[in-house]
């Protein structure tokens, strides 16, 4: 049979409160390269009507992170149900060298940064974009295996018993 799993992340997008200046921080803070730009009145998948233009940022690997903004549409906002802190994106970076560089540059602009923070999987830290999205810089200090494969069955099935933290769990690979 053959294996469905998705080869790798195409894009994500979100909505941006302002294409330009969407731009001016994904391609000046982050080094991400502008690749394509659409627009259009109508929603192709949908057929609603809709101006907007979505806008598509280039990481290395050849994915993208994706927004649109849709002028006519009423203000965005977050979900007001969900704490701020869930909500985010996750970009990975080679090493802490560059984790640090990035923080130094979105400093210096104005931007809040927290971290870096000790994640056990990864090393991260957190700011948001001019739209309020929250992202995420992290360098890997674990790359799953079939152990923690077996070991994120096992605290999933804990945590559906009881929906507390995990702390008594003897695992294979801890982290």
């Amino acid at each position: 049979m053959k294996k469905m799993t998705p080869l790798k992340l195409d894009h994500v997008a979100y909505r941006c409160t302002d294409a330009q200046e969407t731009t001016n921080f994904y391609t000046q803070l982050l080094d991400m390269k502008l690749v394509a730009a659409l627009t259009a009145d109508i929603v192709g998948s949908t057929k609603e009507l809709c101006p907007h233009i979505h806008i598509f940022f280039q990481m290395q690997d050849g994915s993208s992170v994706a927004f649109f903004e849709t002028p006519e549409e009423k203000p965005m906002m977050m979900d007001p149900n969900t704490p701020a802190w869930v909500q985010h994106l996750a970009l990975e970076v080679a090493d802490r060298e560059t984790q640090l560089a990035i923080k130094e540059r979105l400093e210096r602009e104005g931007v809040k940064v927290i971290g870096p923070k000790d994640g056990h999987l990864c090393v991260s830290i957190y700011f948001f974009d001019p739209s309020g999205h929250r992202l995420e810089i992290a360098y890997r200090k674990v790359t799953p295996n079939a152990a923690t494969e077996r070991d994120a069955y096992r605290i999933l099935e804990r945590w559906m018993q009881t929906k507390k933290p995990v702390r008594d769990l003897v695992l294979e690979h801890p982290i």
